[in-house]
């Protein structure tokens, strides 16, 4: 039995759809209460639950072989860091503990390439940096570069765990409205869009999906591997989106000057309005760090083949432009 937390989630929903194509048997973890239409059609079982409580896990966790740890909160504001901390940490924490109890074979992890390190441009991403607790980048990237590092201190313990670190993931069933989802939205519904210059490491979901059970199938117990795709540029991204809907969509690319005076008072605008941050001073720093990403680790060690992203973009922009109205923007801080 695999069991998913974050199930209902991007990644999560379609990791769960590429093991049911595979004829495996899935179980997801969700929240009481929660939305769980990505999940329609699926023959899943669904059980209730909740990481920050420990007592609520054991259910699902019991007969299970493999746990996919996908369950973590977002936000690219600093000062959201006490529920990242309660939500990335200690939720993993407590996911480490239902494992050992129930005797879990293994933990896949799913953390992110923003808890590693991040060195000068020139200079490749790989395995071989650290997890970055101590991050100055984001709340968010130091409590993924935390779990990250718990799950590895377990796995040179007591359980057998494998940590996956996707880049940026874009691609189709992503009925909650991602970031990058809400930008591809934007891109294709709006005439003329504005561009942060900028680049980075982009991957489709689907690889992604199929990386987690390669991982699984293959990796090496407490060995990180990188899920990445391909470095592009922001204005190169928007052409690819702007060639696939065949459209005169237009863009006109800010200054990086302009566009951090504007991230200033963009994030004054999400606190007082009580929406999702999306473009902050975090998203343009991002943009201009190094994403010179290295994947050829998972590619050796665990066969891992991502498509062209020219090939996601268009399946993306095909998927938004016919399931829009499926999808909805969830309130995320």
């Amino acid at each position: 039995m695999n069991l998913i937390t974050g199930a209902a989630g991007h990644l999560g929903n379609v990791l769960a759809r590429e093991l049911v194509r595979r004829g495996e048997p899935v179980r997801v973890l969700v929240l009481p209460g929660e939305d769980t239409s990505s999940l329609d059609g699926l023959p899943v079982e669904k059980v209730e639950g909740n990481i920050l409580i420990p007592a609520s896990l054991e259910k699902a966790f019991q007969g299970v072989d493999t746990v996919f740890h996908m369950a973590a909160l977002v936000s690219l504001l600093e000062e959201h860091a006490p529920i990242l901390y309660r939500v990335n940490v200690e939720g993993t924490l407590n996911v480490l503990q239902a494992a050992r109890s129930c005797g879990v074979r293994r933990i896949v992890y799913t953390s992110s390439i923003h808890a590693l390190a991040r060195p000068p441009h020139g200079v490749p991403i790989d395995e071989t940096l650290p997890f970055d607790t101590q991050n100055p980048a984001g709340a968010y990237d130091r409590t993924k570069a935390m779990a990250s590092e718990a799950v590895r201190q377990a796995a040179c313990s007591d359980l057998d765990a494998v940590i996956v670190c996707p880049t940026g993931v874009i691609g189709p069933y992503d009925f909650r409205r991602s970031e990058m989802g809400e930008m591809f939205l934007d891109w294709i519904s709006t005439p003329v869009n504005w561009l942060i210059p900028g680049a980075f490491d982009f991957v489709d979901v689907r690889d992604v999906a199929v990386g987690h059970i390669l991982a699984r199938d293959l990796g090496d117990r407490s060995e990180t591997y990188i899920l990445g795709g391909e470095q592009i540029s922001i204005p190169r991204l928007y052409s690819l989106v702007k060639e696939a809907i065949g459209s005169r969509i237009r863009a006109i690319t800010l200054p990086i000057d302009v566009a951090m005076a504007l991230a200033v008072l963009a994030e004054k605008y999400y606190r007082l309005a009580h929406k999702r941050p999306r473009f902050t001073r975090y998203s343009i720093e991002t943009l201009l760090s190094n994403s010179a990403i290295n994947i050829e680790k998972a590619r050796r060690r665990l066969s891992y083949q991502p498509r062209t992203l020219a090939e996601s973009v268009r399946d993306t922009v095909a998927w938004w432009m016919e399931n829009a109205r499926k999808t909805r923007s969830t309130v995320r801080i």
